[in-house]
């Protein structure tokens, strides 16, 4: 994407704009906090293949799409607990269009009983929290892709009114935390 970081025809300072935009994104992109223990990973992982064989790829964004979006747990998560699993004899995996599907064994059948009757939903716990520590990144985040949108499409009086939102917004903003 070619876009100019240099003063725009608005008088508003685009290399100032998208640097305060990258690191906005930076911040949210970590998502602090998010990694869940390993055994809510084990738990998610044989709820899932109770339900059918899946390969690991489709474990993730199970994870992914079951949480709305909170967690999306990393390869070097899902892949060792697989492999684990499969040590204790949870589950197999057979070779199926050159990738590894896994299925629960009558042992992972048992444990994932086990472990649905401990916790019915292996997602509830990264959305009740989920919801609190990602609905103000996701908002930041959303409020900097209309920002820019309105910076690069905009005319010059809707930046200023733009820019007359995004100041009274920050007021307001900084005006909770002043709160007792």
């Amino acid at each position: 994407m070619s876009t100019s970081r240099t003063p725009g025809s608005f008088g508003v300072d685009l290399d100032g704009m998208w640097q305060a935009m990258d690191q906005l994104r930076s911040t949210f992109d970590r998502r602090d906090g998010a990694r869940a223990p390993r055994g809510e990973v084990r738990a998610a992982i044989l709820a899932l293949l109770a339900e059918r064989p899946m390969h690991g790829y489709q474990v993730i964004h199970e994870i992914d799409e079951r949480s709305g979006g909170d967690w999306k747990p990393s390869a070097g998560s899902v892949y060792p607990t697989l492999q684990l699993l499969a040590d204790e004899g949870l589950i197999v995996a057979e070779e199926t269009d050159g990738r590894k599907v896994y299925s629960l064994t009558d042992s992972g059948r048992a444990a994932a009983g086990v472990d649905a009757a401990d916790a019915s939903d292996p997602w509830a716990p990264q959305r009740s929290t989920g919801d609190r520590r990602t609905a103000l990144p996701r908002a930041g985040v959303e409020l900097a892709r209309a920002t820019a949108q309105v910076g690069r499409t905009g005319t010059s009086a809707q930046v200023d009114e733009a820019v007359a939102v995004l100041d009274e917004a920050r007021r307001r903003i900084y005006s909770i935390l002043a709160r007792d």
